[in-house]
């Protein structure tokens, strides 16, 4: 089949990857968002995927907006059969959804109809959900309600980051992609519709939303820095100043008022609302990251001190 694919980040590459090495499709065209200004210098960088499909001399198309009349006079005139997406990270109007004979098809990290929405990884982390996955299915116009041609599932390991769970999600997902795909292209494949039952919401989680509260559980603690990292990144205040943080180990053994810094020799402890949390890496404004440990040393802590 001649394939259209939309994404952008780097998860989107296994899949994308995936497809251009497929013997059965042609990827005529990708569909990214526009360049966009990156690092200290503000240069405009191309995406992940755009920069995948520049190698490979694949046509790259950056609308705005993908209801824009001209992406829309282009997307036609590639005639693609079928538009796989993941990760694009752009509303797909009803007109635009329209354009190819089999649809779109969005590769989602979560076993639907659970954690529809922007941040699936993230909220099955914070959640502490066992078992997640990724699914395939048809889009329409109501966020990732669409029917469901597959899934896989992942387990989610005690210390997973978002980043860890989503790199090997993106791996499996590929392959279901693929198969989805073929199955489409064959004719052999049929969407089922979502149940109504056990439909969940991962909205974008934000800046302030990655803040910890030490005032919760360890548990609590542990899977929000675990969620956000590595994106948007754990962090919580010292003495004023925004100190960021990387995922956390709860301490069965030490317990501190909500917040309270103790620094041993090995590790240095947090309070919450049950047991202490150590610091793994931390990154005081302007400066770089290092070990909980090291910082610890050259802030000189006192006893009593507090991180909100």
């Amino acid at each position: 089949m001649r394939l259209v694919f939309a994404g952008t980040p780097e998860v989107a590459l296994p899949s994308l990857r995936a497809l251009i090495d497929s013997s059965r499709h042609d990827v005529v065209a990708v569909v990214t968002r526009p360049d966009a200004p990156s690092g200290r210098g503000r240069r405009l960088e191309r995406s992940p995927v755009a920069a995948l499909a520049d190698e490979h001399g694949i046509e790259v198309l950056t609308p705005a907006k993908a209801g824009d009349p001209d992406f829309l006079d282009r997307l036609r005139a590639l005639a693609p059969d079928l538009c796989p997406v993941v990760a694009y990270g752009n509303l797909l109007p009803q007109r635009t959804l329209d354009v190819p004979k089999h649809g779109w098809v969005n590769l989602h990290f979560s076993v639907l109809p659970a954690w529809r929405g922007a941040a699936p990884v993230q909220a099955a982390v914070r959640n502490g959900d066992d078992i997640t996955g990724a699914s395939t299915f048809r889009i329409v116009k109501e966020l990732d309600a669409g029917p469901v041609f597959g899934v896989v599932t992942e387990k989610v390991r005690e210390r997973d980051t978002s980043g860890d769970l989503l790199t090997r999600l993106s791996i499996s997902g590929a392959d279901l992609l693929v198969s989805t795909v073929d199955g489409i292209g064959d004719g052999t494949l049929r969407a089922v519709e979502q149940p109504s039952d056990g439909v969940t919401y991962a909205p974008k989680i934000t800046v302030e939303d990655a803040r910890l509260d030490f005032t919760t559980p360890a548990a609590a603690v542990d899977r929000l820095a675990r969620a956000v990292t590595p994106e948007p990144g754990a962090w919580a205040e010292f003495r004023g100043e925004r100190l960021k943080l990387g995922p956390v180990t709860p301490v069965d053994d030490v317990q501190l008022p909500a917040g309270e810094v103790l620094v041993e020799r090995k590790r240095v402890l947090v309070g919450t609302a049950t047991t202490a949390v150590a610091l793994g890496e931390v990154q005081a404004q302007g400066k770089k990251r290092m070990a909980a440990t090291d910082w610890a040393r050259g802030v000189r802590i006192e006893a009593g001190e507090r991180v909100v």
